[in-house]
């Protein structure tokens, strides 16, 4: 592999796990953030609205950048912004502003995804140029960093540690690892001549009408609702459904964190051995399963335990699909876009939805959307075989 691949590569690692640590730092202190702002769950749901709504213009607005500037602007751009909404929570939570919180979710989702587009699509050119699967392993790196942040978020509620003092650190950390990997990655991938057609003269628009991606998109949709719904309720979940204390509620959502890692680190021979659909559809059935006993178990062991079958389920199916996408035809550029648009409508409508639905039957009747969703996706996983979709693209010369 070329030296200088390698080290995109290794920077594509680092810029996952910064998202990773950047993110379960303040998902395992969202007990203590509800606390401090005062707010109910319902109200906790509008909080995170501003996360939601962030994604979604991210999302949004990352197709068309990446086409005009490339990935490398949208990649740190998205980071460094990201980053500021981490610093901006800190300071909501210092100030006990609920608004100042909302807006730094705001400006944290908008980065986190803006970037995300911009590094998945640079993972799938990484991809062709290597001919390795890389796409589980850089998810997987983007766990690790919730498990890392969690396992601090842990020791700081263990601790006492005032929350805004530990997003502060997270910040600093993060700023540290984004001036490290910014030098690696390289300018013009993803850009195209002309803002309104792709590569290969077809409207972007045409990418929407294609059956196949518009059904992995609802794959990623459903796994990416497993996912969030895990990253923005879980500790909650656990503490006011089972009756956890704060400590254990976080506890149990580093053990997600670390069975979504497990997952994504060794996903590589099951992929090779069965299969993505094999794959696709085991990873559904392992998160329904565990989802159903988070949602029906009285007991608080079963259900922690349970959370690793959830998070070993949740861990393939997105990274599996958006390689999917980009293997789904020409234009890989749009194709990732729009199924990661798909996806992100979870983190849109999901957490608020949860919120409002939880503040009316209890957070954990309320996962009973997810478990549909995630079950639904067992049976769509044969839309993850792009084979024959691969061999016309090469033939056209994508």
């Amino acid at each position: 592999m070329d030296q200088a691949v390698r080290r995109r590569r290794r920077a594509l690692f680092v810029f996952f796990l910064l998202a990773g640590i950047a993110m379960s730092s303040w998902v395992t202190r969202t007990p203590a953030i509800r606390d401090r702002l005062d707010v109910s769950t319902g109200q906790m749901g509008l909080v995170l609205f501003g996360l939601s709504l962030g994604s979604m213009l991210g999302i949004l607005c990352s197709g068309r950048l990446v086409s005009r500037f490339g990935t490398r602007p949208v990649i740190i751009g998205g980071t460094a912004v990201l980053v500021t909404g981490l610093a901006t929570v800190a300071l909501g939570v210092l100030a006990s502003s609920t608004p100042l919180v909302t807006l730094g979710l705001f400006l944290f989702g908008s980065g986190i995804g803006g970037g995300e587009v911009g590094m998945n699509i640079d993972a799938t050119d990484v991809e062709r140029l290597t001919g390795i699967t890389t796409m589980p392993t850089l998810h997987g790196c983007f766990s690790l960093g919730t498990v890392l942040g969690a396992g601090v978020g842990i020791a700081a509620t263990a601790l006492d540690v005032p929350v805004q003092w530990h997003l502060a650190g997270a910040t600093a950390v993060s700023v540290a690892l984004l001036v490290y990997a910014i030098p690696a990655i390289p300018a013009g991938t993803g850009r195209v001549e002309t803002a309104g057609a792709s590569e290969t003269g077809r409207p972007r628009t045409a990418v929407w009408k294609d059956r196949k991606l518009v059904l992995i998109g609802a794959i990623v949709l459903a796994m990416a609702l497993a996912e969030g719904s895990a990253n923005d309720w879980l500790p909650l979940i656990m503490v006011d459904g089972h009756g956890m204390d704060e400590a254990a509620g976080s506890l149990v959502y580093a053990g997600f964190a670390a069975a979504m890692t497990l997952g994504r680190f060794g996903g590589g021979y099951f992929l090779d051995r069965y299969g993505r659909v094999v794959v696709v559809r085991a990873s559904a059935v392992s998160g329904a399963l565990g989802l159903l006993l988070v949602i029906v178990a009285d007991s608080a062991v079963v259900a922690g335990v349970a959370v690793l079958l959830w998070g070993l389920g949740a861990s393939l199916g997105f990274p599996l699909a958006l390689s999917a996408a980009g293997e789904s035809g020409p234009d890989e550029t749009a194709r990732v876009s729009l199924v990661a648009i798909i996806g992100y409508l979870a983190f849109l409508v999901g957490p608020p939805g949860l919120g409002f639905l939880g503040e009316h039957v209890g957070l954990r009747p309320a996962m009973t959307v997810v478990l549909v969703c995630v079950g639904c996706a067992a049976f769509l996983a044969p839309a993850v075989d792009t084979r024959g979709r691969r061999r016309e693209a090469v033939g056209e010369g994508v």
